[in-house]
């Protein structure tokens, strides 16, 4: 069932976007459609705006786009020994289509800006502690390899990193929910994003010394990987060249990391902020996610 939050183009977004769930597939989906026949009333509903025109072009290409998106969600999964090592983990999966990409602008600094002004301690906040815990437990020194969010809130004070529109906008999310956060290019996926416990063999694309190399996780090191090789070594510490996000990202995969301290509603409050932020800087785009567990 595909079901539409529908936004014509000059319209503002809803303050909050509401959950619509698709029934047994633990997804949820959320489309913005611009309109060139000027503003119309936000809509929530399962099908696409009254216009014809408009309907038969949502349902051309969002029912194609839709298909394919959820097909890939559908693949991604997280191993038995991953949980098995972290029982309260979850991961909350959205994939974003029909994104924007440019420099940092003006919608990117404010959200960077409230972030910081907002943002905790990490070294007393729980849901910090509990992601350097984990860490601990598959062999990690998380002083020596932060936690995402460790790290971004450690830099806060003194200013969080400018990089560009759609990474801005993730990382002003992960400081102001606490928690992990990545974003990666979708378009260079193989396969599924898949959360394992790596054997060691696992081809890792990174940068040294700016030329591309290639590394090899530590055996039961927590990576997430595709078909092709890891994406994100040591579960949300450093991302690959090979998916990383860039200028000409317009469909793009963005993992949202969760453990006890940070609950189902905290967690599903950090997507929807996400979903809105993506959605707001690209009139026109969709999204839909999954929350693995």
């Amino acid at each position: 069932m595909v079901q539409y939050v529908v936004l014509s183009e000059g319209c503002a977004p809803p303050a909050r976007l509401p959950p619509i769930r698709g029934r047994g597939t633990g997804i949820r989906r959320a489309a913005v459609c611009a309109s060139a026949r000027g503003p119309r009333p936000v809509t929530y509903g399962r099908r696409a705006p009254p216009s014809a025109e408009n309907r038969r072009t949502v349902e051309r290409a969002g029912t194609a786009v839709a298909s394919e998106i959820e097909n890939w969600l559908a693949g991604a999964s997280i191993d038995p020994e991953v949980t098995a090592l972290r029982p309260d983990y979850r991961a909350l999966v959205v994939v974003a289509e029909g994104l924007r990409p440019g420099p940092s602008d003006a919608d990117s600094e404010r959200l960077l800006a409230a972030a910081e002004a907002g943002a905790v301690d990490p070294e007393t906040h729980p849901h910090v502690l509990a992601w350097r815990e984990a860490f601990r437990a598959f062999g990690a020194k998380p002083k020596r390899t932060r936690p995402s969010v460790d790290a971004l809130l450690r830099r806060a004070p003194d200013g969080l990193p400018r990089v560009d529109r759609l990474t801005d906008l993730y990382n002003a999310i992960s400081v102001a929910h606490v928690l992990p956060l990545g974003g990666e290019d979708l378009a260079h996926y193989t396969g599924p994003a898949r959360l394992t416990r790596a054997d060691g063999s696992e081809p890792f694309t990174t940068s040294v010394g700016g030329d591309q190399a290639t590394e090899q996780p530590r055996p039961g090191e927590v990576v997430w990987r595709d078909d092709a090789g890891v994406t994100c070594r040591r579960w949300n510490w450093r991302q690959c060249v090979r998916t990383r996000l860039s200028q000409d990202t317009t469909r793009a995969v963005f993992i949202l990391d969760a453990l006890g301290p940070l609950d189902d509603a905290a967690l599903d409050a950090a997507g929807e902020a996400l979903t809105e932020a993506l959605l707001t800087a690209s009139p026109g785009a969709s999204a839909a996610r999954r929350l693995l567990r």
